[in-house]
């Protein structure tokens, strides 16, 4: 087997945890790039989205998504399309990223839109 980079046993190992404490609750993932940030609300029973937002969206594309302020926006709104599903609790996926700066901001603005992790 050939070996894992640091990103992906980082990311393994987050996974790992998530599905061992999450129930059935649906996660609120997160992947960012160095220019773009995404979330989105993932229902894995169902195997369905629920929810999502991004810095590409259309009304935000004009911004770019490598700020902080950014990253809050999409966690607003995000928030904002989980709630209107119906979903108010979830488990945070950071994937294999730290939770620090932009991830950090739009774990924080999606707490501040209403949902629980």
């Amino acid at each position: 087997m050939a070996k894992l980079s640091l990103f992906d046993r980082r990311r393994r190992r987050v996974r790992t945890a998530l599905k061992a404490r999450s129930g059935d609750k649906p996660r609120l993932s997160v992947h960012r790039s160095g220019r773009h940030i995404y979330a989105q609300v993932i229902d894995d029973a169902a195997g369905k989205t629920v929810a999502a937002a991004s810095t590409l969206d259309k009304d935000v594309r004009a911004k770019t998504g490598a700020t902080a302020e950014a990253a809050a926006d999409v966690g607003k709104r995000v928030a904002a399309a989980a709630t209107a599903a119906g979903v108010t609790k979830v488990v945070f996926d950071r994937g294999g990223f730290l939770f620090h700066g932009r991830v950090k901001a739009l774990a924080d603005a999606a707490r501040e839109g209403g949902l629980e992790f």
